[in-house]
């Protein structure tokens, strides 16, 4: 519940190297992840990122939840951040939400792979 009553790095961000995007027509979530990546010792880093998301309180507490586990990651790091990674993180999630964990997730790894066919 607190990353929903209280969602880290809410926002767009303007200068976004890459926005990934990921939606469930069926529920109407629609979530978007900003990136902005930075070079540090030879290895891409995740320097900042954001999310704005359209959806329901567990959409929201796993895009605000998926920011804090992919924040200073490589881009490696971040794409093996697992779906499931993200509902044991809020100490899990009711059944009927756990698509909510895959949104994030795959919004995470949409904006890498956009980043990396930039």
């Amino acid at each position: 519940m607190d990353h929903f009553k209280n969602p880290r790095n809410m926002g767009e961000m303007k200068d976004a190297d890459a926005i990934g995007e990921n939606g469930n027509p069926v529920c109407g979530d629609l979530m978007y992840i900003y990136i902005k990546v930075e070079e540090n010792d030879g290895k891409e880093i995740i320097s900042d990122i954001s999310f704005q998301t359209f959806g329901c309180a567990a959409a929201i507490a796993t895009s605000s939840m998926i920011t804090e586990l992919a924040r200073n990651k490589t881009l490696e790091e971040a794409l093996k951040i697992t779906r499931s990674d993200v509902a044991v993180s809020l100490d899990g999630l009711p059944p009927i939400k756990m698509h909510c964990s895959n949104l994030a997730a795959d919004a995470l790894h949409d904006a890498i792979k956009k980043y990396r066919e930039k």
